[in-house]
């Protein structure tokens, strides 16, 4: 498990994600202002991380694209506020640690050593993803 990082006056910081099929370097900013990875594609006014591994995997697997899903540690530029897309929707209280920013993103590492889950959970989440598309459901709201 990864230790926290620490500042020099001992406040934590929480060490943030960003699951995505982009294949992005050190230093690189992920910026509102593109296609969103999910739902109609929409020009995305946020950007999204979080502070949990596994829900960073679920954002690798899930968003669109070819290649390999990603998952970079990033750090914010900016002020960062939970993403009502599922703490107001389906986890109260941010038990994922999902956040959503206007202000770019800055990759600084990224994580190579994790295991997606598992071919059945996988399509059993993309199924109830096209469920709601059919009902007419936006996975994001911006």
């Amino acid at each position: 498990m990864d230790k926290p990082i620490r500042t020099t006056n001992d406040l934590i910081l929480e060490k943030f994600y960003h699951g995505t099929k982009a294949n992005l370097q050190q230093g690189d900013l992920i910026e509102p202002g593109f296609s969103s990875n999910y739902g109609q594609r929409k020009m995305a006014k946020y950007v999204y991380l979080t502070a949990t591994l596994d829900a960073a995997i679920w954002g690798a697997e899930l968003a669109v694209g070819e290649g390999v899903g990603r998952i970079y540690i990033v750090e914010p530029t900016g002020p960062i506020e939970d993403d009502p897309n599922l703490t107001d929707k389906k986890f109260p209280g941010n038990p994922t640690k999902s956040y959503r920013t206007k202000d770019p993103i800055r990759v600084i590492g990224e994580v190579t050593d994790w295991q997606g889950h598992s071919p059945e959970q996988l399509k059993a989440m993309k199924d109830g993803l096209e469920r709601l598309k059919e009902l007419g459901i936006e996975a994001i709201e911006d």
